[in-house]
């Protein structure tokens, strides 16, 4: 996953002007970015680029007090509509997904007990609480699969595995953990506004990182489910972690200083499209999850 950090814009970018009026040094630096959002967080005083989301280059910026209403029209301009996500409830068909999987990527090899332990683990886990199911999923992904960079492993700069894709590697990069994680919770019943799958930077290591959020009530101090350690810990107790963005199949978020503000829907991000055509090419029902 590929992000760009950029100090200063702020101080060069008015809600009211353009990105032809940034200076021409950073002008080139923002063309660089897959995804190029800008996002200002008072805290912290550093500006982010997200990573690759949209085919188009666009941009928008979170201004000091103030959500602009410019950011706010190209959101929801950019993230409406197209795709189906699959039919998270309805009962799974392992063996014509295992069949389709093998014909999509060839043997399975190992990753086929990893497939039908995942089975087991959705079959066993839909009767039991929320947090319980919150533990069983996120220690079966961090134990199941092994972090490897997508340019390894896919030979690809940023590539979104599907939760199948993942556990025939048994390997996979932080979004592939997350979503992974979140396809499982919304199986076994988790409804989705609980749920985000969220960007961003840890501190620690200084990179672009995604965890999956939990919300008890849509107040709640979310939890935080990482590839990077094995507790649960609520996002107060996670400093090392500074919120860009975070999304789920009903919506995307803005998060930081601008506050936690639902700016569309994520229909248009196109990785996450990728995922969803992927997953329905795998014998995974497709429906919305709206």
């Amino acid at each position: 996953m590929r992000c760009h950090y950029f100090d200063g814009i702020a101080d060069t970018l008015s809600d009211e002007r353009k990105i032809a009026n940034l200076p021409a040094l950073i002008q080139d630096k923002l063309l660089q970015s897959d995804f190029i959002v800008p996002l200002f967080f008072t805290r912290y005083h550093r500006t982010i680029a997200a990573p690759s989301m949209l085919q188009a280059r666009v941009f928008a910026v979170a201004i000091r007090f103030n959500f602009p209403r410019f950011l706010y029209g190209l959101a929801i301009t950019l993230l409406l509509g197209g795709g189906l996500l699959g039919n998270l409830l309805a009962d799974w068909d392992f063996s014509q997904i295992s069949r389709r999987a093998e014909a999509l990527y060839g043997p399975l090899g190992a990753g086929r007990q990893r497939i039908d332990a995942w089975q087991h683990l959705l079959t066993a886990q839909k009767q039991v609480s929320e947090t319980e199911q919150l533990n069983v999923v996120n220690l079966f992904f961090n134990r199941q699969l092994h972090y490897e960079e997508d340019i390894d492993l896919w030979h690809e700069i940023d590539y979104w595995a599907t939760p199948i894709q993942s556990l025939w590697k048994g390997a996979g990069d932080c979004e592939d953990y997350a979503i992974a994680k979140y396809f499982s919770l919304r199986h076994l019943g988790v409804p989705a506004e609980k749920l985000r799958i969220t960007y961003v930077k840890a501190l620690r290591q200084n990179r672009a990182h995604m965890v999956l959020t939990y919300y008890a009530s849509p107040e709640a101090m979310p939890l935080v489910l990482d590839s990077l350690m094995d507790p649960i810990l609520p996002a107060s107790q996670r400093p090392d972690l500074l919120p860009v963005y975070a999304f789920n199949g009903e919506g995307l978020w803005l998060t930081g200083a601008a506050g936690n503000k639902k700016v569309g829907d994520s229909k248009r991000l196109s990785r996450w499209q990728d995922v969803l055509k992927k997953m329905t090419a795998e014998g995974f029902p497709a429906s919305s999850d709206n």
